[in-house]
């Protein structure tokens, strides 16, 4: 080893300082393992440049895609007991939504706005898959039914934005009662003679299918989005049939009729601005 080696060397490092790369630069596609860099992905809404894939994203996002620019204003949802029936199988629930909420920084799988889209006012609710995977339990159900009454009560059209697993197991039949109780908020929408839009995004499965995702006066997806109730591994083995490829997928649901139409992340905004101008605009006239 030479003097430039162990002397200079080092010297040049502490002066000019060790700059750290950070490890978040690039991003693989799940679909097509291609390599993406962070701004790139950001500025197509995390949708793949090389092949389209919509990726996951969280229920904040979601607000700030959908709304004109610092156009709207989060809502406070109620609050609901913590922990009704005292549940405990490897942890606390108490602890998991400790957990949860120290991850996600919400307070359960579902925040809701009111602003501007296309210079239309309207109500937002988006349901986060990243709190409990995104499983709909009593603060689910009580930000819904607040949505819909901020909707009625302003006059404006409720957009839905679901990403959902399954019932939260830990509340029991106090999660499966959300069931009617979201389906009866969307009815108080319709009564209003207010447009109810569902934007079904991957995945949206179990019991929210099962009510409010499916009752919607529009049915829109995201490409490639898997929507459905039970898995296709239960549904077979209850039927004792071999299913079709990816007849949970938007695509196979748009062409037999279950969706109005699939629409790409990046056109979304504008497609919601058209319709909530058309939905309202033809009642106005009536």
């Amino acid at each position: 080893m030479s003097w430039i080696t162990d002397v200079v060397r080092p010297k040049i490092r502490n002066l000019l300082g060790r700059r750290e790369t950070p490890d978040n630069l690039w991003h693989q596609c799940p679909n097509c393992q291609q390599m993406l860099f962070h701004k790139d992905l950001e500025r197509n809404l995390k949708v793949c440049t090389h092949c389209g894939h919509h990726m996951r994203v969280g229920a904040l996002e979601r607000l700030e895609w959908t709304f004109d620019k610092d156009s709207y204003t989060r809502i406070e949802l109620p609050k609901v007991p913590a922990d009704p029936l005292r549940f405990r199988d490897q942890k606390k629930y108490t602890d998991r939504l400790k957990d949860a909420r120290e991850k996600t920084k919400l307070e359960d799988a579902v925040v809701a706005a009111h602003g501007a889209i296309g210079g239309h006012r309207a109500v937002v609710a988006a349901m986060a898959f990243e709190f409990m995977g995104g499983s709909m339990g009593a603060a689910v159900g009580e930000g819904i039914v607040a949505a819909a009454r901020l909707a009625v009560l302003q006059k404006a059209p409720l957009i839905v934005f679901t990403a959902a697993g399954r019932a939260r197991m830990q509340e029991g039949a106090v999660s499966l009662m959300q069931m009617p109780r979201t389906t009866i908020a969307t009815q108080l929408v319709k009564e209003a003679g207010l447009p109810f839009i569902v934007v079904l995004t991957d995945p949206t499965t179990g019991g929210v299918t099962a009510s409010f995702a499916m009752l919607g006066d529009i049915h829109i997806a995201e490409p490639g989005a898997m929507i459905a109730f039970a898995g296709a591994r239960v549904i077979e083995q209850t039927v004792r049939e071999k299913l079709p490829e990816g007849f949970q997928r938007a695509e196979y649901l748009l062409e037999h009729g279950i969706l109005d139409m699939v629409v790409r992340r990046t056109e979304m905004r504008e497609t919601l601005a058209r319709l909530i101008g058309l939905l309202t605009e033809k009642k106005a006239a009536a």
